[in-house]
């Protein structure tokens, strides 16, 4: 152990202090920060599942301002969110059958026992080596230190820093080993009541000491973007301006994509710059956070984000969409509604050209001969088929064998537009002059309550031409934040008879775990600089 004068204490590991990491290091590295941290690796999700964000001292005081991503969790949560989420998660069988956690467990001990139950860190005891000093809060974060590559670090609270060093000691040399350099990993700093883990003591050392010269706690931003994100929850997310400065070195989009498609390494675009387009929107970009909470027998995930492309949420600044869902019939099992304003079609068809603007003329020759082919005007005729507002739902009477056996006809599926009919269905006839005849038939649009209605089933075109009530039913309520949503996505487990339930009773163990399941919502808006959103999802 060393120390510096007036600073805190360090905990050396056996090799050279500021050796950098191999590849391999580096993986043993992230074994031990997760050991040492505990909140970092959840086994399964449930386990994380069962935790909540305390209020009092939060990793963010450990971290310097220029943190440019944080991810915190508590994993020895108590008060009310801890039991509601208990409650909650007992009520799936899965759930009681392989974890079956009661409201005063030691969660970091049940998640201890996870991690170690395959014999890596063989001879570890968490009474003797880890829970005398583990506190209950953690996180990963990556900070800004003005080098090419963020500083990555794992906080840990700790509850007796002496003790911390030799649990550390003690994890480095049962679970971390050597690297092929014959070196140590890892290098941590223990300051006051936080352990701040690094992938070496130097990396560590120079956090800490940038946290003197300000917080993430106490930076603006930080708390601005927590805070338009609600109230706390059990996880807690942010992301900060700044880390922007590291998209650069991802290489262009082709490597963002990682290896999805045949892309990312050995990607020709890896030396490309970023699109004109792309960076704007980064240099655009001020932040964001996400909190993750249980609340009376539900789980939500509530958003807040930089509004960093104001030329297109403009056009959907409306409430019409979510207005119309609200008047569904009040059997709907699922809907989704927006409203999209005037002129959105040809700001997004300038949108796409700017994105590739080597690619522009050959996007307008395409649609130009798109047009000649069908007899289409795009984005006219989108913009005319999509009116003020659009509906699609699905009602009850899902029959799965009438569906396998009848066809299309026997799925009670419709959209509800705010536009006129008959403009709607002069567009729906050049579609239809390209499309087979059984799809054809299906492309008759109805007039009724004002709306134009365009339904598969005959039953449900009635009932869409009928309307109801949907938006004052208590299950629609409870998870769609209907007085500030412009769009919402709603399903409704209970409905047509647990339609979920009956359309996996072949799987008796799916279903008994989806029985619990009482509605879901997705509610989005705008306001302002900022982009709203809350996911939703309610048990009986």
């Amino acid at each position: 152990m060393s120390t510096t004068p007036g600073g805190p204490e360090y905990l050396d590991t056996t090799g050279p202090a500021d050796a950098a990491p191999d590849n391999d290091n580096r993986k043993r590295l992230i074994a031990l920060g997760a050991l040492g941290a505990t909140a970092v690796v959840v086994a399964g999700g449930a386990w994380a599942a069962t935790s909540f964000f305390a209020t009092g001292s939060q990793p963010a005081e450990a971290l310097p301002d220029s943190t440019v991503a944080y991810f915190s969790i508590d994993l020895d949560p108590s008060g009310g969110q801890k039991i509601e989420a208990i409650k909650t998660l007992r009520k799936f069988p899965g759930f009681t059958d392989k974890v079956d956690l009661e409201t005063d467990d030691d969660l970091r001990e049940r998640l201890f026992e996870e991690i170690t139950k395959s014999g890596a860190c063989e001879g570890l005891d968490y009474a003797e080596d880890v829970k005398p000093w583990l506190g209950s809060r953690a996180a990963f974060a990556a900070v800004d230190m003005g080098e090419d590559e963020p500083q990555v670090v794992a906080v840990v609270q700790v509850t007796d820093g002496a003790k911390a060093e030799d649990g550390m000691s003690t994890l480095a040399e049962t679970c971390g080993g050597e690297g092929d350099a014959g070196t140590d990993v890892g290098g941590w700093v223990v300051d006051g009541d936080w352990m701040v883990i690094g992938e070496t003591k130097e990396g560590a050392t120079k956090v800490v000491e940038a946290a003197d010269g300000g917080t993430l706690a106490d930076d603006s931003a930080f708390g601005t973007w927590t805070g338009e994100a609600g109230d706390d929850g059990f996880m807690s997310f942010y992301v900060a301006k700044g880390v922007t400065k590291y998209a650069e070195e991802l290489g262009g989009m082709g490597a963002m994509m990682g290896d999805m498609g045949g892309m990312g390494a050995g990607d020709p675009m890896a030396d490309e710059q970023l699109p004109e387009e792309f960076q704007q929107m980064l240099d655009d970009f001020d932040g964001a956070a996400a909190t993750v909470r249980f609340d009376d027998g539900a789980v939500e995930v509530e958003y807040a984000m930089s509004n960093y492309q104001k030329d297109l949420t403009k056009f959907s600044e409306s409430d019409e969409g979510v207005s119309m869902v609200g008047g569904l019939p009040d059997d709907t099992v699922a809907a989704f509604g927006l409203a999209l304003t005037d002129g959105w079609g040809n700001a997004m068809l300038d949108y796409v050209k700017s994105t590739m603007p080597e690619e522009a003329d050959a996007v307008d020759e395409q649609l130009a001969q798109l047009e000649s082919e069908t007899g289409l005007s795009i984005p006219e005729d989108l913009e005319t088929l999509l009116g003020d507002g659009v509906t699609l739902s699905l009602g009850s009477g899902i029959d799965p064998d009438a569906i396998a056996n009848g066809g299309p006809g026997e799925v009670p599926v419709g959209l509800k537009i705010k536009g006129d009919a008959g403009e709607i269905q002069a567009v729906l006839d050049k579609i239809a002059a390209q499309s087979p005849p059984e799809m054809a038939e299906f492309m008759k649009v109805t007039e009724g309550d004002g709306y134009a209605v365009l339904a598969l089933q005959d039953d449900y075109r009635g009932k869409l031409e009928s309307g109801g009530d949907l938006g004052d039913s208590d299950d629609y309520k409870k998870v769609v934040e209907s007085d500030d949503a412009q769009s919402v996505l709603y399903v409704n487990f209970d409905a047509d008879d647990d339609w979920l339930v009956r359309v996996t009773e072949d799987m008796p163990e799916v279903s008994e775990n989806l029985e619990p399941l009482s509605a879901f919502g997705i509610s989005s808006w705008v306001d302002g600089d900022v982009m709203h959103g809350l996911f939703k999802l309610t048990t009986d």
